[in-house]
């Protein structure tokens, strides 16, 4: 079974149900149970949003946040560049970099698993080790 980082981004306020779902949705897209998700990333603007805190918390999963500059880094492998996401937060794409960047810090590298998926003000990415 592979090894998954979920990646989130989300509008403040962003209920732990919302993110839930959208995290349940997209590992049945994958046809994966949760426990191949080994933890839960976002960017640091995010550091503080209870919706995140608690799903981790829910899930015993560790919550590891990244600065603009450390997602940076991964742009060349995003799907989607957002200019809204940038203009508010120095990032192309919050849950795609963010599941990359969690991935290659356990790993040393990591792709895209399942690229930007947006429920209700959230959006999720799995990126795996190489």
């Amino acid at each position: 079974m592979p090894v998954l980082y979920a990646g989130f981004g989300c509008r403040q306020g962003c209920s732990r149900q919302n993110l839930e779902t959208l995290l349940r949705l997209g590992l049945a897209q994958l046809q994966l149970p949760l426990s191949a998700v080994q933890g839960i990333a976002s960017i640091e603007l995010k550091a503080d949003e209870a919706g995140l805190a608690d799903l981790a918390r829910q899930l015993a999963l560790p919550l590891r946040v990244f600065t603009p500059v450390q997602l940076q880094r991964f742009e060349a492998q995003l799907s989607h560049r957002s200019a809204a996401a940038f203009t508010h937060s120095g990032c192309w794409g919050v849950a795609e970099s963010s599941a990359l960047a969690l991935a290659a810090q356990a790993h040393g590298a990591a792709r895209l698993v399942l690229a930007r998926q947006i429920l209700g003000g959230a959006t999720l990415a799995f990126a795996s080790g190489r």
